[in-house]
């Protein structure tokens, strides 16, 4: 029986090709939309967790994820600068960065922060050091540069006219190793950095550099510039932040326990701030996700459910075809349930073939949109195979088992009279 069924193939592999491939295309349409969603989710997940609470202005909390956690370029409200102080010298957090963004440099945003979240974001650097000054930056895995390479920020975005700044450039100090999470593709600098180059902090800028000149005394123009940066060095290792410091957008706590992450976001969502879990605004995207999952998840189905009936009428014509065969067959003394077999046998390889052929082209689908979307996004977006996709495969087998029935009843029917007459 299998080397007439094989025979028959070979004869019959033009169409039977188009049979492999239907199936497969309408079998990698689910998978791929399956397996993306899941990535997708496992990624923003994982991206998420490297922060625990995320402090901003009151608004739209999930902005302010995607701004603070996924650095999605968009204009967050400002919270007074008090907030940041009051949250240094809080005894339940173990440390508080400020975070600023609005400048990017060749389509990586660049991001004012502290050192403190440059050193601990990855676990330590790969290379180079934290930086120590305010032309001084640290890039994050993702960043195509090298140590010592130029930064010209510029504000705003290329094709919205953004403008370069002309007064600072900042030079790559050191480099991050990989997180995971959209930080790969950051520029991180010290916030002083950002604050003073949008001209903000400015009595704090001038204070530290009178300071130098009653020091050093030093004339020259360059030897003051200098000695300014030095004094900028001292106040980037303090990080201790006065009261009137400059309007943020956000802030990352780390608090030292749950219980205080917990009192942490009761106390500042009141008034004019909000505190947020990512965790928690995650949930909410994910409801969102879902029903967009349920909508490709239909049109997938129906796909599939269109080739499955192109093929019902496929096979009913090529047993129409092969009726004289059939007959002849009947003739020579082959029982019905041979010739239920072999037809039943014939359509479930290929209809086979082509569910395993579509969970190949899916999974490679979704490994190369997700690829496309860790390189323009930042986030490591895990493209794997799951338990209950095994129950997938098992469900679309039964269905091609019973569609395989089909045409196997109605050559198990054909009478070798009416097969030879025909």
């Amino acid at each position: 029986m299998i080397r007439f069924i094989l025979s028959d193939l070979r004869r019959l592999w033009a169409g039977s090709l188009v049979v492999v491939l239907l199936v497969a295309l309408a079998t990698a349409l689910g998978v791929s939309v399956v397996l993306q969603e899941r990535a997708l989710r496992l990624g923003s997940a994982r991206a998420a967790d490297k922060f625990d609470l995320v402090i901003g202005a009151g608004g739209s909390e999930t902005q302010l994820v995607l701004s603070s956690v996924f650095l999605q370029p968009s204009p967050l409200p400002l919270m007074p600068g008090e907030v940041l102080a009051r949250l240094a010298a809080d005894p339940r957090v173990d440390w508080a960065a400020p975070i600023g963004f609005g400048d990017s440099f060749s389509g990586y945003p660049i991001v004012g922060t502290t050192a403190t979240l440059a050193a601990r974001l990855s676990g330590g650097l790969a290379e180079g050091k934290v930086f120590a000054r305010e032309g001084e930056a640290v890039i994050g895995s993702a960043v195509k540069l090298s140590l010592g390479g130029e930064i010209k920020p510029m504000h705003g975005l290329p094709e919205e006219g953004g403008e370069t700044h002309t007064e600072l450039v900042y030079h790559v100090g050191g480099r991050l190793r990989p997180t995971g999470t959209a930080w790969d593709r950051a520029i991180l600098v010290p916030i002083q950095a950002v604050w003073h180059i949008h001209g903000l902090g400015a009595e704090e800028h001038q204070g530290a550099e009178e300071a130098g000149h009653d020091h050093e005394q030093e004339g020259a123009d360059d030897d003051a510039h200098a000695h300014h940066r030095e004094i900028d060095a001292d106040a980037l290792l303090d990080e201790k932040w006065a009261a009137d410091a400059p309007g943020l957008p956000a802030i990352l706590v780390k608090p030292k326990t749950i219980a205080d992450a917990y009192k942490l976001r009761q106390d500042y969502r009141s008034g004019n701030t909000v505190a947020v879990f990512p965790g928690e605004v995650l949930t909410n995207l994910y409801a969102t996700l879902g029903d967009a999952k349920q909508i490709l998840v239909a049109v997938a189905s129906g796909a599939q459910a269109l080739v499955a009936a192109s093929l019902v009428l496929v096979t009913v014509i090529h047993i129409g075809q092969r009726r004289r065969q059939i007959g002849a067959l009947r003739a020579f003394g082959a029982p019905r349930s041979a010739i239920f077999g072999i037809v039943w046998l014939e359509f479930f390889a290929l209809v086979a073939v082509g569910i395993a052929l579509g969970f190949g082209l899916g999974f490679a689908a979704a490994l190369s949109l997700s690829g496309m979307f860790s390189q323009t996004s930042g986030i490591a977006m895990p493209v794997g195979f799951a338990r209950e996709d095994g129950g997938l495969a098992g469900v679309l087998l039964a269905f091609a088992a019973l569609l395989a029935a089909l045409p196997a009843v109605l050559a198990y029917r054909q009478s070798p009279a009416q097969a030879l007459r025909a």
